[in-house]
């Protein structure tokens, strides 16, 4: 893996790329770029244009029609544009054939979304789960990617193993990919023993789409400090607190957050961590209630949760952000009392829903964490006496 603090990084400027077609409508693309541009600027890049277009499907050569990469490679090269980024995931020859047309780099939203958990990756772990993804994200493209492997100068997207030939053997980064396995399976190894040394405690664990208020909330729950920013993919590595409800402990734990379009081998590199998630007696799903497709993550949220067979755990939702929510969505002069009905009629709705198992709070406001707190000690209590009825201390 190349070594981050070499890398000597120039300013990115980007243009974002989408394509609607059968699969996708302009109402999802549009959605999906404005998350792009939110991951960019995570990475650190600028975007400068968004580009669209409509195709009966993408081109196999070069993803997009020649009309719309011309308009595109005028626009980059009059504004010194120096990034290109596909919202949809491009095979190596599509990258290939793009770079030399647009003469810039070219990357995609998998390639993006591994760039910024190398970024994040701190311990050897979350390292080694990172760089395994990234060789497996290569392997196939290697035949189309020589120019895109040797990215010299840093940004976005050289955090990618290899700078040379050699290096991007297909051999070699088989043999890379199965010594990583190898170690991960070891680290894997200590993490079940310290999960089995935590005892007869229940778990719960902060499950939610990425950047909704999971380690905000974690911070609050468990009166810890753990790493929160408004920036994509702020926690990596998971991180458990033993907290105490009213003399009744539990472990919390807060994970890694989920995205659409979630490159696969980040899930499959991710495995240990995600079996936090997996061994959990229960889930607190968080969701930004105040982002216009907060359903939309929700779905994705459940699909991943049924992905890796944890979707069966008793769940509680926590709508989060309810101060952003209510800023959004009413306007300032409504009536105090229409503003109560509306919020009702909304809750109503959910609690029918979701059968009574949601809770509506502001982390950053703190607004009824007091009813929060008391429905998870509800929860960690049944489960107390459910799974451990001999700790008769704990309900």
């Amino acid at each position: 893996m190349i070594e981050n603090k070499n890398i000597i990084e120039q300013e990115e400027r980007a243009v974002l790329i989408g394509l609607v077609y059968k699969e996708q409508t302009e109402t999802m693309v549009k959605e999906y770029l404005s998350e792009l541009a939110f991951l960019a600027e995570t990475a650190g890049a600028t975007t400068e244009k968004i580009f669209i277009q409509k195709l009966p499907k993408p081109d196999s050569r070069t993803f997009i029609g020649k009309g719309k990469l011309e308009e595109i490679r005028i626009y980059v090269q009059s504004k010194g544009i120096n990034l290109a980024i596909f919202d949809d995931e491009l095979t190596g020859a599509q990258i290939g054939n793009i770079s030399e047309a647009l003469g810039i780099k070219t990357i995609d939203r998998s390639d993006l979304i591994l760039d910024i958990f190398a970024r994040r990756a701190k311990t050897a772990q979350a390292k080694a789960q990172v760089e395994l993804a990234q060789y497996q994200y290569i392997l196939p493209r290697l035949k189309g990617m020589w120019k895109h492997l040797e990215r010299l100068g840093g940004g976005i997207g050289t955090r990618g193993p290899g700078e040379s030939e050699i290096e991007t053997d297909r051999r070699i980064v088989k043999d890379k990919i199965n010594l990583l396995r190898r170690r991960l399976a070891e680290i894997d190894k200590q993490s079940v023993t310290q999960r089995k040394e935590r005892g007869t405690y229940v778990r719960v664990a902060l499950v939610g789409y990425t950047n909704v208020g999971k380690s905000t909330l974690m911070n609050l729950l468990s009166k810890s400090d753990v790493f929160a920013e408004n920036k994509l993919f702020a926690t990596l590595d998971t991180t458990t607190r033993k907290v105490v409800f009213e003399q009744t402990p539990f472990l919390l734990s807060d994970t890694v957050g989920f995205i659409r379009k979630l490159p696969h081998h980040l899930v499959e590199s991710f495995k240990s961590t995600l079996d936090e998630v997996r061994e959990a007696d229960c889930l607190l799903h968080v969701v930004d209630i105040s982002h216009p497709a907060y359903e939309d993550q929700m779905g994705t949220v459940n699909k991943t949760l049924q992905d890796i067979g944890a979707f069966d755990k008793p769940m509680l939702t926590i709508f989060n952000k309810m101060d952003l929510y209510e800023e959004k969505v009413f306007d300032p002069w409504l009536q105090d009392e229409v503003k109560a009905d509306l919020l009702k009629q909304l809750k109503r709705r959910w609690d029918n829903l979701l059968h009574g198992q949601c809770v509506f709070v502001s982390a950053i406001e703190r607004t009824n964490l007091e009813d929060l707190r008391y429905t998870i000690l509800n929860k960690v209590k049944e489960l107390y006496q459910e799974r451990y009825p001999y700790l008769t201390q704990f309900y």
